[in-house]
C-alpha cells in the first residue's frame, strides 16, 4: 500500500483529534464504558480521509496506544486495548474504513441524501462498534449477560451516537465539497462525493 506524505500528515492530524476527543469523557457509574466523542473522530477520518487513510489514521492510534503510549484518556499499554472496553477500540479502523468505502457513493443532495450519509454513519460509526464492544465485554466480564451488557455498553450511548453522527454529516459533506479526500491526501483515489453512480 503506497502512502503519500500528505496523507500521512493528515492521518496523524485526525489521529491526533481522535487523542483529543478522548479526554472529553464522562464516567458512568454503571459501566466501565465512558461517554467520550471518540466516535465522531472515527466519523471524521473515515469521511474526510477516505477508506485508505482513515484506517491507517485509527490504527495508529490503536497500535500506538497498545505500545504503551498514553493517548486514550491519558493512558495507554496493552491492557486499555484489550480491556473491557477494547472491543470498541480495535473495531475503529475498520469503522473507518468501510465509512471511507461507503460513503462516496451515497449522492448527498436534498434531505434524502443527507438522510443516506446520516445512515452510513451511524450504521457504520456507531452500530458497527457495538457489535464488537457489546461482545467484547461480556468476554471480559464473565459476570455480564447479554442483557447487562447492553444496557452498560449500548442503550445510555444510542442517542449521543446518533448526535455525533449529524454533527459528522454536516462537517463531511461540505468540507468534501471542497476538499476531497485526493486532495487531503495526494493520493489517487476516486472516493470523491460528486463522482459517484449510486444515487440515493
Amino acid at each position: 500500500m503506497k502512502l503519500t506524505l500528505r496523507g500521512v500528515v493528515f492521518s496523524a492530524l485526525f489521529a491526533a483529534i481522535l487523542v483529543l476527543f478522548s479526554f472529553a469523557s464522562i464516567s458512568l457509574p454503571f459501566t466501565p464504558v465512558p461517554i467520550t466523542l471518540q466516535t465522531l473522530a472515527v466519523m471524521l477520518a473515515g469521511g474526510l480521509l477516505g477508506a485508505r487513510y482513515g484506517f491507517f489514521s485509527m490504527a495508529l492510534v490503536v497500535i500506538l496506544t497498545a505500545i504503551g503510549f498514553p493517548l486514550l484518556h491519558g493512558n495507554g499499554g496493552l491492557g486499555i486495548v484489550l480491556g473491557p472496553t477494547g472491543g470498541f477500540i480495535m473495531i475503529w479502523p475498520f469503522s473507518a474504513m468501510l465509512i471511507g468505502m461507503i460513503l462516496p457513493r451515497v449522492r448527498v443532495k436534498g434531505f434524502m441524501g443527507y438522510l443516506a450519509a446520516f445512515l452510513v454513519l451511524e450504521i457504520f460509526g456507531s452500530l458497527l462498534l457495538y457489535l464488537a464492544g457489546v461482545p467484547w465485554l461480556m468476554y471480559k466480564v464473565p459476570t455480564y449477560t447479554f442483557a447487562k451488557a447492553m444496557a452498560a455498553a449500548c442503550y445510555p450511548f444510542l442517542i449521543g451516537d446518533a448526535i455525533k453522527a449529524a454533527v459528522a454529516v454536516l462537517i463531511i459533506v461540505p468540507v468534501r465539497q471542497v476538499f476531497s479526500p485526493e486532495r487531503l491526501t495526494g493520493s489517487s483515489s476516486h472516493s470523491v462525493v460528486q463522482r459517484t453512480d449510486v444515487r440515493m
